[in-house]
């Protein structure tokens, strides 16, 4: 592009093509589109240790400011400053750089990327703190005092006498036995999601090269800002070379920062603006969707309907593959057909007409979805075993082949040297010690329960590794999770046990397999995983101890829930009665578990998820195509689905054809910096709640 025009992002160069099929790789299973988003950023040659100076004292930063306002933030609206807080962080320390005539690395970058994100997530999420918050809530909840669950309610998940919960403190002696329990609990799943997720990362990345479509967006807007830096210094010092061209990726990320400026005041900021002032927030845009079911009822029977107006799904559908979102609504269009016909055969029999969309989608879960569901999930597990079984044999006949050729063993699937990885081994042993402390722990508790114990070595030694392999493979192929609902809740009703105590237990039962796409980031950007490993050893004790420290502040400004916190006065009860209604099964009364878990409803789903992906293979279908109809299938909420779908015709068959493929590398730059625009408007609405809030009206 002409010089003449500065205006205009440069276009960086174009991806390589799609490499052909050849004896490293089966040609049966080459797909070019997934080829394309493999090498859309390629990994450098070099890895560097981002933990340093600025990473410990962001980290300090974030845990003394960011935390405070996440915890209070979910209280009042429900939501949390992950995002805000990344970018933020991001921006200021950049900032405070520049003025040192310092230039942070990008594996630095990545690592405060890193740090703010998990510490902001962590304590402002149902962990730690909240946790606890939500623990004593439940124990005077007006559901558990009306069903008998208070009475029962074990001291190590909360303390239920009246005097205790009336000082509104954490430090307290009767609150020890639940304060360890979560410190516990934290720890070890902190172990399991950066080690499993790790050899999931191995599996699926080194060894099936799946491209996880996803990745570029937060390592994208690491280079943006590191390049902006090198530039600017290389100003200072006058020794630009004339060149060289500026960089695209700041251009792009700064239109995306603006895009989301705009959009977050009017999605985000009025609403919190006016809701701080008027007791009563004002919206121009529904959040978080308009609801038509009670609209298309009468031609669509028992099929949720509605639509987000979130202009960042629209963006997400442009940066996702095509033939991902394209078998999606497929998927979606196939449910909307096959559910009035479920309907009118009377498998759906507890829709009503006058339900809403969140009331449909449940009662669908509960008559069929739930178990289809799992059938569906096996087969993508069935299915990805059986792919990484091939691959693990194709590579050693490779191997075998070379020797005798007189070749060296080829190494398609070893490491990259200086990336920080370790042996397989250590995964292994890992997780054995973490999860056998989850059971022992669990049965002590628990007082041995053989039905308990056997749910709990399900969980940890084959529910837990599968759904998280499973998982890993869709966030590879098309940027999804994958979640079977009431599995923890049929698993404890049928398993004999009579009481409420083993629904507090800290069990082994996790999805870690989204944890891939952070490695794939770190891999990206050069983040060498051995200083992502050292920030979880100053991590874990900040998530607790900030967390915690905060929530205990919180809790001593006003009781929870009070008209102080209006999301948790209005919310909470209804999630604690939902809570009450599971929890009082294994009191002895039965309910909606049991009528989800259908025998014959589980092998339809394995049948057709099957029969559906060797058809589509039998076809030549792209592998995205496959994987969005399947991830459609399991009743999508099209809230979502809708505008990501209109998001990716937009970007294939306007922006695509505009720019050529240098859009491919545009698209992430751009989320990213919506994403900051949209972080910075939310934590300027948090600090106006704050300062709103901390104006008191003197009582003369």
């Amino acid at each position: 592009m002409s010089a003449h025009q500065p205006d205009m992002p440069k276009r960086p160069p174009a991806s390589p093509a799609p490499p052909p099929p050849d004896n490293a790789r089966d040609s049966s299973a080459f797909d070019p589109e997934l080829e394309m988003f493999r090498n859309l950023m390629e990994p450098p040659s070099t890895f560097e240790d981002g933990f340093t100076w600025p990473a410990f004292i962001g980290a300090l930063f974030v845990a003394l400011v960011m935390v405070p306002g996440s915890i209070y933030m979910a209280l009042i609206a429900g939501t949390d400053a992950g995002g805000a807080a990344q970018w933020v962080t991001l921006i200021l320390f950049i900032e405070v750089a520049r003025r040192a005539n310092k230039v942070l690395k990008k594996s630095e970058i990545f690592t405060l990327f890193y740090l703010a994100g998990a510490i902001v997530g962590g304590a402002g999420g149902f962990n730690g703190g909240m946790a606890l918050l939500w623990n004593q809530f439940y124990a005077q909840s007006n559901a558990a005092q009306a069903t008998g669950i208070a009475e029962v309610i074990p001291h190590w998940y909360s303390p239920t006498d009246p005097a205790v919960l009336e000082q509104r403190s954490l430090f307290m002696w009767e609150w020890m036995p639940a304060l360890g329990l979560v410190v516990f609990a934290t720890i070890l799943t902190r172990i399991d999601n950066m080690v499993l997720g790790y050899g999931l990362f191995r599996i699926t990345s080194d060894v099936e090269h799946l491209p996880f479509p996803m990745a570029p967006l937060g390592a994208q807007g690491v280079l943006a800002l590191s390049e902006e830096q090198e530039e600017e210094s290389s100003e200072r010092d006058m020794n630009k070379d004339p060149q060289k061209p500026s960089s695209w990726r700041w251009r792009v990320f700064s239109m995306g920062g603006l895009l989301g400026l705009v959009f977050g005041f009017i999605y985000i900021g009025l609403p919190t603006i006016t809701g701080a002032l008027l007791g009563t927030p004002i919206s121009i845009i529904p959040i978080p969707f308009v609801d038509f079911t009670a609209r298309t009822q009468g031609f669509l029977p028992a099929v949720a309907t509605g639509l987000s107006l979130d202009l960042g799904l629209i963006l997400v559908g442009m940066l996702l593959p095509f033939y991902a979102m394209l078998g999606t609504f497929i998927g979606l269009i196939l449910v909307f057909v096959a559910n009035p016909i479920l309907q009118s055969r009377g498998i759906l029999h507890t829709w009503n007409a006058n339900d809403n969309m969140l009331t449909t989608f449940f009662k669908n879960n509960i008559d069929f979805y739930f178990s289809f569901s799992i059938g569906v999930s096996l087969a993508i597990a069935v299915i990805g075993i059986f792919a990484v079984t091939k691959g693990f044999i194709r590579l050693r006949q490779m191997r075998a082949q070379r020797r005798l050729r007189g070749l060296d063993a080829d190494h398609s699937d070893a490491t990259p040297p200086g990336r920080g990885d370790i042996k397989s081994k250590f995964i292994l042993l890992s997780y054995l010690c973490t999860t056998s402390s989850y059971i022992l722990l669990s049965g002590w508790l628990i007082d041995w329960h053989p039905g308990v114990m056997a749910v709990m070595l399900f969980y940890g030694f084959v529910y837990t590794p599968l759904i998280s392999y499973v998982t890993a493979r869709m966030e590879g192929i098309a940027g999804g999770v994958v979640n079977i609902p009431f599995v923890r809740e049929a698993a404890f009703i049928l398993c004999g046990y009579r009481g409420v105590a083993v629904w507090f237990l800290p069990i082994p039962m996790q999805n870690y397999g989204s944890m891939t796409v952070f490695y794939r980031q770190c891999e990206l950007t050069g983040t060498s995983f051995k200083s992502i490993w050292k920030s979880e050893l100053l991590l874990t004790p900040i998530i607790i101890g900030a967390s915690i420290l905060f929530a205990h502040f919180i809790w001593q400004l006003a009781p929870i829930p009070s008209a102080q916190y209006p999301f948790v006065q209005t919310i909470w009860e209804i999630n604690a009665e939902n809570n009450a209604i599971i929890h009082s099964l294994t009191l002895g009364s039965f309910g909606y578990a049991e009528q989800a878990l259908r025998g014959d409803y589980i092998v339809w789903g394995l049948v057709l998820g099957s029969v559906m992906f060797g058809a589509l293979k039998f076809m030549g279908a792209p592998i995205f195509l496959t994987y969005g109809i399947v991830r459609g299938l399991n009743q999508t909420l099209p809230y979502a689905v809708i505008p990501q779908f209109i998001g990716a015709l937009i970007g294939r068959y306007y922006f695509q054809r505009k720019f050529g493929p240098a859009w491919r590398q545009y698209v992430p730059v751009v989320v990213a910096g919506f994403s900051c625009g949209v972080g910075l408007i939310s934590t300027l609405g948090i600090g106006f709640t704050f300062l709103v809030k901390s104006v008191f009206q003197l009582p003369f």
